[in-house]
């Protein structure tokens, strides 16, 4: 058995890491030090090759142990799961509330803006009240609704099909009028922030939708708490270079701020 301090010649390490059982308690072993591992990184480790080591987190995902990733594996799950809106308004409620108030600062004299669905764009709907005359453009029926009846707040609400999860439309209908329409922010909800595929969502359809609404703004504004780091939705809704904003709370890792600004993007702390 291999042990971290044991000290080992490499022929005689070599030769133990063929053993699956001592391969399986080494990347187990890395996994709880580091939180995540590399298959180049345990291949060159073991002296064993990557279809190795895949065959390897194959088995130990099956057994639940770990997540597998992009070239390697970790101990948290990276992908998102869709819930429904009632379900996500509780959750991290405090962080949403001081996200929407942040966002509310990037206004300013707007007369244009355009709110995505999900509960922490909801948040800025609900402390949305303008001095002067916007004209707020939604796919989201809850936003619609909160700003109805708002002084100095018009309404342009998108139509087409309605998803019971997130209370939202989503389809050609609106992807169509959006090609007529032009804003000056939109503020998007996502359900994943990863450094190797971007931004995304849960849903197919909801994706599509927003990268339209995304092409008819001046500027992107992505408001996500700190637990949508390092984890992948189903649909893509844009790149980094994209995004203009991130506003996320104070729970977020110094590491991931840097890589937002390595990428250009601006990012508000809460």
């Amino acid at each position: 058995m291999y042990f971290r301090n044991q000290k080992l010649n490499p022929l005689s390490q070599a030769t133990l890491m063929k053993n699956i059982t001592d391969r399986h308690e080494l990347i187990l072993q890395r996994l709880k030090e580091n939180g995540k591992v590399s298959i180049a990184e345990l291949a060159e480790l073991m002296n064993v090759t990557g279809v190795t080591i895949r065959k390897d987190l194959k088995i130990l995902e099956d057994k639940n142990l770990l997540f597998r990733t992009k070239g390697g594996a970790s101990v948290s799950n990276p992908y998102a799961s869709e819930r429904t809106i009632n379900e996500k308004e509780f959750i991290n409620s405090d962080q949403k509330k001081r996200i929407a108030k942040a966002a509310m600062a990037l206004i300013g004299s707007s007369d244009s803006i355009s709110i995505g669905s999900g509960t922490t764009v909801f948040e800025l709907a609900r402390c949305l009240f303008p001095a002067n005359h916007l004209t707020v453009i939604t796919p989201a029926l809850k936003v619609g609704l909160e700003l109805s009846n708002r002084p100095n707040v018009e309404v342009l609400q998108l139509g087409g099909l309605i998803r019971s999860n997130s209370s939202s439309v989503a389809g050609t209908y609106a992807e169509r009028t959006l090609q007529e329409l032009s804003c000056e922010i939109i503020f998007l909800g996502v359900d994943g922030i990863d450094f190797d595929f971007g931004f995304s969502i849960t849903n197919i359809a909801e994706a599509t939708l927003n990268q339209k609404m995304i092409e008819t703004a001046q500027t992107v504004v992505i408001m996500a708490d700190s637990t949508k780091f390092n984890k992948r939705g189903l649909g893509k809704i844009c790149s980094f270079d994209q995004v203009q904003y991130v506003i996320t709370d104070d729970k977020v890792s110094e590491k991931n701020i840097r890589q937002l600004e390595d990428r250009s993007v601006k990012v508000i702390v809460v």
